[in-house]
C-alpha cells in the first residue's frame, strides 16, 4: 500500500497504536518483503514494538523522496511529479494500514499508548507533505497546464484529486495560519484516538451480572446460553449481559424484567455521558471547535461545507432538504406505528401514558410474532454463520463468476480470522479477503471493511488488495454454532458489499481505486447486496437448518418478506435523527451549546417517546467523532436511494441476470473514484437515481 497525500490524510482519522521499543531494522518484520502467501502481513511475527521505530524509518524515507522530487531540475511533468507523489511512500502506508487495523480488530493498552505516540508523528508527516510550498508548486504547475496533457479519464482525476487534496489541506495558507493548521491537526488525531478508547473502555467495562434464575424469564435459549457463557469467561456465578451488540439486543427485545431492561438501556445509552474517566463530552466539545476552525482557515464557513464539498450531495442545504424529506415520509408513519405497539402493549399488560425507549424493542418484538409468526427465535437455526457465507460465496458467483479458496497458510491477527483466496472466472487471482466475526474485548464494537492492501498497478506490476471484514456476532456455544439474526445476516451482506467494491477494482493507481469514492457514493455496493439477502432464490442457497440441513420453508421466506417493512417509520426516523445530529455539530458556527442541548434541538424522537435524561447518542457516535462519517452520516440514507433504484434493475432482468450484475461491476465496482460518481451510475442505469423506489421499499409510499 502506498501513501500518498490523499491516504495518509484518511489514515490520520483512524486510531491506531503501537509500542516503541527500540527494533533492529536488519530484523523488523514490517520492513521486510513479506514472504508470506501473496506478500500478506505476517501477523504471527509482528509485535507491537515493531511498529515505531517502522514508521520513523518509513517516513524518514519518505521525506528523501518528497526531497528528490520537488529538487527534481526537470520541468514539472504529470509523471515525475504526480505519478511520483502517487507512487511515493510505500512503506509509511504499509506500516500505517497493518497498524490502524489492529487498533480496531485486536488492540491492547500496548497498542493504544503507542498510537498516542506514532499519532503525531503520522500527523507532522502527513503535514510536511500538503504544506510543502515547493511541492505544491509543482503540482499547481501540472494542474494549470491539464487541458493540454491529454490525459486520460483516471489520470485526469488522480491530477484532480491530487490538486484538491493539496488546497484543501491548506497548501494556499500563509506561514502562520500554516503552523496554526499543523497544530489543529495534531490535536484532532489525538482526540479522535481517545474518544474511540473510551467508547471501548465504556463497553469492556460494564456487565450486568444476573443470578437469580427468573431474571431470564422471556429470554429464548441462545441468549441464555451466550450469558452463561460469558459469565463463565469472567469468572462470575450466574449469567451476564454484555454491552456488545450479540448480548444487548436480544435482551432489550426478550427480557420480560422491565427495570433490568431500563438499566441496561440506560447504561448503553450513557456510554461517554458519565462525567467519568471515560467522558467523552469534552473531547467532543474540543473535536468540534477545532474542526471548525480548521475549516474557518480553510475558507470555508462551516466545517460540513469544507465534507461536503466533494461529495455527491454538495451543500448543507441539500442535505437538509434531502434529511427532511425522508422525515416527511417518515415521521406519520413511525408515529403510527408507536401507536399501534402501545395499543398492544396496553393490551398485554402495560399500564403507563407513553412507552419507554427501553420496551420499543421488547414489544416490537411480540406484536413482529402476533403479526407475522416469526421472529429471530424461529429463524437463527437457518442462519449459521458458515452457510451464510458459502451462500454469499454462491451468490458472487453466479453475479461475477468469481471463487473462494481458503487458505490457512495466510496468517491472521486472531486464531478466530478466516482467509481466503479470490479468484475471478478466468482462474486469475483477485484478492485476499479475511472474516472476522465474534466480539473481543480487543474489538471496538459493530461492523466494519477496510483494505490492508489497495489495488494499483505499478512499473506494469499489478497489486491485488488485501481485504478485511469485521463484524461482532453471536459466538458459538458449547451445543450450537454462530446462529446469526436476519439483521446480522444482512450485515454481513452489507460488509461483503464494502470488500467487493475493493475486490473487484481495476484501476491504475490507488487514490482512484475501489473504496476511494466520494463518501456518499460509498454504501451504495454495500447497500445493493442486501437486497439480495431478502430475496427467495438467495435464501434457498443458503438458509438450511443447522441441525437438519433443511432448507428454509417457503412459509418463514413469505413471513421474512412481509415482515421487512415493520416499524419501518421508526427505523427510518432513528437514521434521519442521527443524520441531523451529525449536521447539528457540524454545520454551524460552535457555541458552546453542551451535548444535551445539541441533541435536544435536533432529537426527532422527541414527539414519539418521552426524554430519558442521562443519556446520549453523540457521546457514543464513533461513526462522526471517531471515524470518517463527520457531516457524512446522512449518506447512509443517501445511498438508499440509489441501491433501491439500482436494484430495481436487477429485479426486472433477474437478480441473478449476468449481463446486468457484469455491467455494475464494469461501471461501478472495478472503476472506483475514477469518474464521478453520478457519471459513473446513470452509466450503469441509463438515468439519474429515482427516489421512489427507496420510498416504496421501506413502506413509506404505495
Amino acid at each position: 500500500m502506498k501513501t500518498n497525500v490523499l491516504v495518509l490524510t484518511g489514515l490520520l482519522f483512524s486510531s491506531m497504536a503501537l509500542a516503541q521499543n527500540p527494533s533492529s531494522m536488519s530484523s523488523n518484520p514490517l520492513l521486510q518483503p513479506f514472504n508470506t502467501p501473496h506478500q500478506t502481513a505476517p501477523y504471527d511475527k509482528i509485535k507491537p514494538e515493531h511498529f515505531l521505530p517502522a514508521l520513523k524509518e518509513a517516513m524518514a524515507e519518505g521525506r528523501k523522496e518528497i526531497d528528490a522530487l520537488i529538487n527534481n531540475p526537470a520541468k514539472p511533468t504529470f509523471d515525475n511529479t504526480i505519478l511520483a507523489l502517487e507512487q511515493g511512500g510505500e512503506n509509511v502506508g504499509k506500516v500505517s494500514a497493518i497498524l490502524f487495523h489492529l487498533n480496531g480488530a485486536e488492540t491492547n493498552p500496548e497498542i493504544q499508548k503507542t498510537v498516542r505516540e506514532a499519532s503525531p508523528l503520522l500527523t507532522e508527516y502527513g503535514n510536511d507533505i500538503s504544506l510543502n510550498d515547493k511541492l505544491f508548486a509543482r503540482v499547481k504547475a501540472v494542474w494549470d497546464q491539464r487541458a493540454k496533457l491529454k490525459l486520460d479519464t483516471e489520470s485526469a482525476m488522480l491530477l484532480e484529486k491530487t490538486y484538491k487534496s493539496f488546497s484543501r489541506n491548506g497548501a494556499n495558507l500563509n506561514d502562520t495560519d500554516k503552523e496554526k493548521l499543523r497544530a489543529i491537526n495534531k490535536e484532532l488525531s489525538q482526540l479522535s484516538i481517545k474518544f474511540a478508547e473510551n467508547n471501548l473502555a465504556e463497553t469492556n467495562e460494564y456487565a450486568l451480572e444476573i443470578t437469580d434464575e427468573k431474571d431470564l424469564a422471556g429470554l429464548p435459549d441462545f441468549v441464555k446460553e451466550a450469558a452463561k457463557a460469558a459469565a463463565k469467561k469472567m469468572n462470575k456465578e450466574g449469567w451476564v449481559i454484555t454491552l456488545q451488540a450479540p448480548s444487548y439486543g436480544p435482551f432489550m427485545q426478550y427480557a420480560d424484567n422491565r427495570e433490568l431492561r431500563k438499566k441496561l438501556f440506560l447504561a448503553f445509552n450513557a456510554r461517554g455521558f458519565g462525567g467519568d474517566k471515560n467522558d467523552n463530552q469534552a473531547n467532543i466539545a474540543q473535536i468540534v471547535k477545532l474542526r471548525y476552525e480548521k475549516a474557518k482557515l480553510l475558507g470555508y464557513a462551516t466545517w460540513a461545507d469544507y465534507m461536503l464539498e466533494e461529495r455527491m450531495a454538495n451543500s448543507r442545504q441539500i442535505v437538509a432538504d434531502f434529511l427532511n424529506d425522508v422525515k416527511k415520509y417518515a415521521e406519520p408513519a413511525a408515529a403510527k406505528e408507536l401507536a399501534e405497539l402501545t395499543a398492544y402493549a396496553r393490551k398485554n399488560g402495560f399500564t403507563e401514558d407513553k412507552l419507554q425507549r427501553w420496551d420499543v424493542s421488547y414489544y416490537s418484538e411480540k406484536l413482529k410474532k402476533e403479526k407475522y409468526a416469526i421472529n429471530d427465535e424461529l429463524l437463527k437455526p437457518y442462519f449459521k454463520l458458515e452457510n451464510v457465507l458459502d451462500g454469499i460465496f454462491t451468490l458472487t458467483n453466479k453475479l461475477y463468476g468469481i471463487t473462494f479458496k481458503e487458505n490457512k497458510e495466510i496468517p491472521g491477527w486472531h486464531p478466530e480470522v478466516k482467509t481466503y483466496e479470490v479468484f475471478d472466472k478466468d482462474g486469475k487471482f483477485l484478492a485476499v479477503w479475511y472474516g472476522d466475526y465474534f466480539p473481543r474485548p480487543g474489538k471496538r464494537a459493530g461492523a466494519w471493511n477496510n483494505s490492508i492492501q489497495d489495488q494499483w498497478i505499478e512499473n506494469g506490476k499489478e497489486y491485488r488488495p488485501h481485504v478485511v471484514n469485521v463484524c461482532n456476532f453471536s459466538r458459538p456455544t458449547d451445543s450450537k454454532p454462530s446462529l446469526l439474526s436476519f439483521g446480522e445476516v444482512t450485515t454481513l451482506f452489507h460488509e461483503f458489499g464494502h470488500a467487493l467494491h475493493s475486490m473487484l477494482a481495476n484501476g491504475k493507481y490507488q487514490t482512484t481505486s475501489g473504496t476511494s469514492v466520494a463518501w456518499d457514493f460509498v454504501e451504495l455496493p454495500s447497500q445493493i447486496m442486501e437486497n439480495f439477502a431478502e430475496e427467495p432464490e438467495v435464501l434457498r442457497i443458503f438458509a438450511r437448518h443447522y441441525q437438519t440441513g433443511e432448507v428454509i420453508p417457503q412459509e418463514y421466506i413469505d413471513k421474512i418478506r412481509a415482515s421487512s417493512n415493520f416499524m419501518a417509520g421508526i427505523a427510518n426516523m432513528r437514521q434521519v435523527g442521527l443524520g441531523m445530529i451529525d449536521m447539528a455539530w457540524h454545520s454551524t458556527v460552535p457555541n458552546g451549546e453542551t451535548v444535551a442541548q445539541i441533541e435536544d434541538k435536533v432529537d426527532v424522537g422527541a414527539k414519539l417517546y418521552p426524554k430519558t435524561e442521562g443519556t446520549s447518542v453523540s457521546t457514543a457516535f464513533s461513526h462522526i467523532f471517531a471515524g470518517g462519517y463527520s457531516a457524512g452520516y446522512y449518506s447512509y440514507k443517501w445511498s438508499e436511494v440509489l441501491d433501491a433504484d439500482a436494484f430495481e434493475l436487477f429485479k426486472e432482468k433477474g437478480i441473478f441476470n449476468r449481463e446486468v450484475a457484469q455491467s455494475f461491476r464494469d461501471n461501478v465496482l472495478s472503476k472506483g473514484g475514477s469518474e464521478k460518481p453520478m457519471v459513473l451510475y446513470k452509466r450503469f442505469r441509463g438515468r439519474e437515481p429515482k427516489p421512489e423506489a427507496m420510498l416504496k421499499r421501506a413502506g413509506l409510499i404505495l
